[in-house]
């Protein structure tokens, strides 16, 4: 009987440990990641053909998406008029961007944001930017799938874009851009690089990969996150098609910075004409591993 009441004793002592720790342990795990927006484009999303009031040429895309039930305009990080942003783009015959219907990555149909960029005359460009942000020191984790034309992807020491973020300030010299490329060696081969500037001269760090092909006329995932940081714990990851194309550890801004627009979505480079088609957009508020 003494050692039933032994146990019986024990047992108390264990549950009451139990109970305190629970909620203890709870706390130390991190919370599950948010879905912020996600967009396929579908029913219900298109591009408003009106300027945005006094504005340089910027449009609006608006809408619900019919299967996400996400809406148009992105206003994660507090942002708010986010809009495509057509640039140097000789009243639109330079570049242009649109929400068509094609055969997606498992060869079914779909509704993308495709953008073509067919001559240069200075800048020209058409990112979708999320503009505004007022919560810029935040972690944010962006995937979405992209296919790159074949168009001047193998013209020798040539480079594009489509995807990079800049901090307030960048333009005056004391921010920080994080910005991806498809750069070609001098043979026109492609390669991607992954980097940090304080501007376009002036890398704080990147990253060359020769190692993880670039898909050409193919459907592949890209995905970009940040911890936003000026310390040793700042971090810059990108992957494609699950693979690290580069992995920065340290800062991601400079004298404070806070981020103050995405761009999203760019097409920009120095050989033309190019394509791309964009689809299955989400952004969430953590890393997804």
């Amino acid at each position: 009987m003494k050692y039933f009441f032994f146990y019986c004793i024990l047992f108390f002592i264990f549950s009451c440990s139990s109970e305190t720790n629970s909620p203890q342990q709870e706390e130390n795990q991190p919370p599950e990641p948010q879905l912020l927006f996600s967009t396929g484009f579908e029913e219900g999303v298109y591009i408003d053909p009106v300027p945005v009031e006094n504005s340089e040429d910027y449009r609006f895309i608006r809408g619900t998406d019919s299967e996400t039930g996400f809406s148009f305009p992105i206003t994660v990080l507090g942002a708010s008029e986010s809009a495509l942003h057509y640039i140097d783009d000789d009243n639109h015959q330079a570049v242009l961007s649109e929400i068509v219907t094609v055969n997606g990555y498992d060869g079914n149909p779909t509704r993308v944001l495709y953008s073509e960029e067919n001559y240069d005359t200075g800048v020209t460009q058409c990112p979708y930017e999320i503009l505004n942000i007022t919560e810029g020191r935040k972690d944010l984790y962006i995937k979405y799938r992209i296919k790159l034309g074949t168009e001047g992807m193998n013209e020798p020491d040539s480079w594009r874009t489509f995807f990079e973020w800049k901090s307030k300030d960048y333009a005056e010299g004391t921010g920080f851009r994080l910005i991806s490329f498809v750069y070609t060696d001098e043979n026109g081969n492609p390669y991607w690089h992954f980097q940090g500037d304080e501007n376009s001269q002036t890398p704080v760090w990147e990253i060359d990969n020769y190692s993880i092909p670039v898909p050409i006329n193919e459907w592949f995932t890209t995905e970009f996150y940040w911890h936003w940081s000026e310390g040793e714990d700042g971090r810059a990851l990108w992957k494609v098609n699950g693979d690290v194309i580069g992995d920065h550890l340290g800062p991601t801004t400079r004298n404070g910075k806070p981020i103050d627009f995405i761009l999203l979505t760019q097409i920009y480079g120095n050989a033309n004409p190019k394509k791309q088609w964009i689809d299955d957009i989400e952004i969430w508020d953590s890393l997804i591993e």
